[in-house]
């Protein structure tokens, strides 16, 4: 078999269309294969054998996100996320010394001009324009030592798949996949990726950024979430959106941009987890000698910010062409709480599948709804977040009959207990889904990665099944009267200009 065929038929098993299921999913056989090293750095590092096909998965997990963004610097953690691919001193260049001296030229005319424009908004025009010209032909100098893509491009070029980065209000995550034979070339590109990191065509990605925004922005329900986080969070930067906010988009720098990642780009701060076909004993010597290269630091000190308890309903409305939607959200603990799994239990009975509460009354039976259903842990689980209800409604139908119906939902599983068939149906979908989520190398190296970073231990992946089937009907009844309080509740809405008000509109039917 040539190398080009054995890539085709490790690229279809990384893409998991002939990896076999796994035939045991419990905690025991898994702490026979998963080992946990902490290097002299600081670096968490996981090792799961798992040796069905000759292929490995990575991720990465770095535990910041927009949550440590402050006004003027929104956006900076997503930004560091498109800048992640762009290579190295060695990859991605055709001259580094050279590039080197053109990157720092870019931030010289890039302050010059951002100074001019923004400290001196009734300047003079002409000044503008000379330092604005400056700094775009030093952008022009330095895309001639670029060599685009080049990263990962020797990715595929190796047999790999899935490159990909993403951001949210709390973690940065990167991943692909692998040929089991390339692990210390992952090891190789990685640690060059996080030791020796380089930002350009860093305002070309920013501009691609503002572009995400503006479409974000063109679309109803991007526009009804950002208002909805913004006025359930006063305080906290769970209130901010992930993407940024247009002025600080428009001011970001180079310089911002490594004073960020120097802070919290630490090994310290990220956790890796290796899935697949590798031997702990064959892969950690590997991972020390190249990822111990990257120097100690200290951990970042936790967030000061706290949202403070909300005293009164907040409500956000937008007056659209689009469908009505409708959604409210009550703040609640984060999921290292001890009620977690109880809250995770509710957000099954009323929104996992056809039997579900939401769906059987809203969308089933008064046929007001598109869909329908509810979340746990938004916009992330770090930090208190938000438990809520949403529904989309079918034409001809009001976001306040949305609410309404969504209230006496609410109402039931405050007062009345859950029966025990539903609650023991609930507990067997949770199962199913654990055992779907561990599927492919893939899944099961980000759920123990994320594990690991948000409660310290991998094998919460597994515990969390547990804690769901201790749950009782008492204590969602409990947990519901205590949650779910109009003082604690945010609503966010699309009121339809295409529909004639009806009677029930703007009331609070509680």
């Amino acid at each position: 078999m040539n190398d080009c065929s054995k890539h085709i038929i490790i690229s279809l098993m990384l893409m998991g269309g002939i990896l076999p299921a796994v035939q045991a999913q419990d905690l025991t056989s898994f702490e026979k294969r998963v080992t946990v090293r902490t290097l002299a750095n600081g670096l968490t590092v996981l090792v799961c054998e798992r040796p069905e096909a000759p292929v490995f998965s990575f991720f990465a997990h770095v535990n910041v996100g927009s949550d440590r963004e402050v006004p003027g610097i929104t956006g900076l953690a997503h930004m560091l996320e498109h800048m992640a691919f762009k290579g190295t001193e060695k990859i991605g260049t055709t001259n580094y010394a050279e590039e080197k001296n053109a990157l720092e030229n870019i931030e010289r005319a890039y302050q010059a001009f951002d100074q001019e424009r923004r400290l001196k908004p009734s300047g003079v025009p002409k000044t503008l324009s000379i330092l604005e010209s400056a700094w775009k032909d030093a952008l022009a100098t330095a895309e001639k030592y670029v060599v685009p893509n080049q990263f990962g491009e020797i990715i595929e070029q190796n047999g790999g798949r899935g490159l990909n980065a993403s951001t949210s209000h709390e973690e940065t995550v990167y991943h692909y996949s692998l040929p089991s034979n390339r692990v210390e070339l992952w090891a190789y590109l990685e640690s060059e990726r996080f030791l020796h990191p380089v930002l350009r065509e860093f305002y070309k990605e920013r501009d691609v950024v503002q572009e995400e925004r503006r479409l974000n922005e063109s679309q109803p329900l991007g526009r009804l979430f950002q208002q909805f986080l913004a006025t359930a969070y006063i305080a906290h930067p769970y209130g901010h959106p992930v993407i940024g906010w247009p002025s600080d988009l428009e001011s970001l720098s180079m310089f911002d941009a490594r004073d960020f990642y120097a802070k919290y780009y630490v090994p310290a701060n990220i956790v890796i987890a290796l899935v697949g076909d590798v031997k702990a004993s064959e892969v950690l010597p590997i991972v020390e000698r190249y990822f111990g290269r990257l120097p100690a630091r200290p951990k970042p000190l936790p967030l000061r910010t706290t949202e403070p308890m909300q005293k009164a309903e907040r409500i956000v409305i937008l007056r659209e062409s689009s469908q009505p939607i409708f959604m409210e959200g009550y703040h609640k603990p984060s999921a290292r709480d001890n009620g977690e799994a109880a809250f995770e239990v509710l957000r099954a009975l009323v929104s996992d599948g056809r039997t579900s509460r939401l769906y059987r009354s809203l969308v089933r039976d008064k046929k007001i709804a598109a869909s329908s259903g509810g979340f746990n842990g938004f916009p992330g689980n770090k930090y208190p977040n938000l438990f809520g209800f949403y529904a989309v409604s079918t034409p001809g139908h009001t976001a306040s009959e949305l609410r309404d119906a969504i209230r006496i939902e609410i109402e039931n599983v405050k007062n009345t207990d859950i029966a025990r068939s539903e609650l023991d149906a609930v507990k067997s979908r949770a199962k199913a889904n654990l055992v779907r989520s561990l599927g492919t190398n893939q899944e099961l190296a980000f759920q123990l990665a994320t594990a690991q970073a948000l409660y310290g231990d991998w094998r919460r992946v597994f515990r969390q099944v547990d804690e769901i089937e201790e749950v009782t009907s008492a204590q969602i009844r409990q947990l519901a009267n205590t949650t779910f309080l109009a003082s604690n509740r945010t609503v966010g809405m699309i009121e339809s200009t295409q529909l004639a008000p009806t009677a029930s509109q703007g009331k609070d039917t509680r």
